[in-house]
């Protein structure tokens, strides 16, 4: 670790108190930063914004990409104040970000409620043995349409 990392995880963990005790969301901050630049920071808004997904690490990397003009951060750093969630590791890493930099761990988030371990076991099972009932239908017409998007031409990949 660097003295820049610090700085900037010091940025994520502060942050997550000042958000906190704004009354905005959990105790979660994050910043992305590029070639030394801080590209966007986030926060946890999940109460606020009343939206399961507006976690620290994916509020900092919609206002990344937003900042930058593109879906693609590569090269780029996040830091963050805890361990990322499985949802937030997927964003980081569908936003091909280079690094992650974090404090609390997912022990210490558990600790105080915020318990990721039931997905992380959910994760690796068939869907039909998932918590949640999952049923898989209409395949053949969902399967034209992909076809219909590998055959774009004008199509952006990512």
């Amino acid at each position: 670790m660097t003295g820049e990392d610090e700085t900037f995880l010091r940025r994520a963990i502060a942050l997550s108190r000042e958000r906190m005790a704004a009354g905005d969301g959990g105790p979660f901050g994050a910043v992305v930063v590029r070639d030394g630049r801080v590209l966007a920071e986030g926060a946890n808004a999940v109460t606020t914004a009343n939206d399961p997904t507006a976690h620290a690490e994916i509020t900092a990397i919609r206002r990344a990409c937003q900042a930058v003009g593109s879906f693609s951060l590569a090269g780029a750093t996040i830091y963050t104040s805890c361990e990322p969630c499985p949802m937030c590791l997927g964003a980081i890493y569908w936003a091909r970000l280079a690094r992650i930099v974090y404090a609390n761990d997912r022990a210490d988030a558990a600790a105080i409620g915020f318990d990721d371990a039931f997905l992380y076991r959910e994760i690796p099972l068939p869907p039909a043995r998932r918590a949640i009932p999952t049923e898989r239908m209409l395949a053949g017409e969902a399967r034209a349409v992909f076809a219909a998007w590998a055959a774009k031409p004008d199509r952006i990949p990512y």
